[in-house]
């Protein structure tokens, strides 16, 4: 595998960075070699690429993906990729951009394309191309705010997006963290009267005194 590391500051508030880069659809206008990327589910792309003289078309799934900080992302099937995209808040109107990506290339351009570094070169082409897209513009063209919940995070989440993206400016909504805290506790608060005492060390049912009745049964 292949490693590469990029990084590009654009000078947009971070929402805005990050909203137009989760528009997958206008990637083939900055990125060299994209020919086009359709999205075909809110974690589900197709990809038609080429690659050192060579086209492929390959579907690309969303593994993570959190509002302003972060969109990772792996191939499906060859050829085999994975990588990941943060955002990071320089200040009010600047972000920096970083791109992280693995991918192993396959066949004799492919590699021979990697060792000559062209690749390299060309995700740091593709992030400049970026800034010069948005800045630009002044602005996103869309933005799909929902969150995909990593592999460490799902706990039973499933594998998918939480289903909900909001439209720019509108607020996610508030979560509960967990409904069963506080936990009641059968201790009184201290000094105000005897502890119970402890499950199981109470009087065995049956064993004390009957109360008395006040009008007496009925005789078998």
């Amino acid at each position: 595998m292949s490693s590469i590391e990029q990084s590009v500051d654009v000078n947009v508030p971070i929402r805005t960075a990050y909203n137009q880069w989760t528009q997958f659809e206008s990637f083939p206008e900055f990125m060299e070699g994209v020919e086009s990327v359709k999205q075909i589910g809110d974690t589900r792309t197709d990809w038609v690429v080429e690659i050192a003289g060579v086209r492929r078309e390959f579907e690309a799934e969303i593994t993570e993906q959190h509002p302003d900080e972060r969109v990772a992302w792996r191939s499906v099937d060859t050829p085999r990729q994975a990588g990941v995209v943060t955002f990071h808040r320089i200040d009010d109107n600047t972000t920096r951009v970083t791109l992280q990506m693995e991918y192993d290339p396959e066949g004799f351009l492919e590699k021979a394309a990697d060792a000559l570094q062209i690749v390299r070169m060309r995700v740091k082409g593709d992030l400049e191309r970026f800034k010069t897209f948005i800045e630009s513009r002044g602005g996103e063209t869309g933005a799909w705010r929902g969150e995909v919940p990593g592999p460490h995070q799902q706990g039973g989440m499933g594998t998918g997006g939480s289903g909900t993206g909001y439209d720019i400016g509108e607020p996610m909504p508030p979560r509960t963290v967990n409904p069963e805290y506080p936990r009641e506790t059968p201790l009184p608060p201290p000094g105000t009267g005897p502890i119970p005492p402890a499950p199981g060390t109470g009087p065995v049912p049956g064993t004390g005194p009957l109360p008395p009745r006040d009008t007496p049964g009925p005789v078998i």
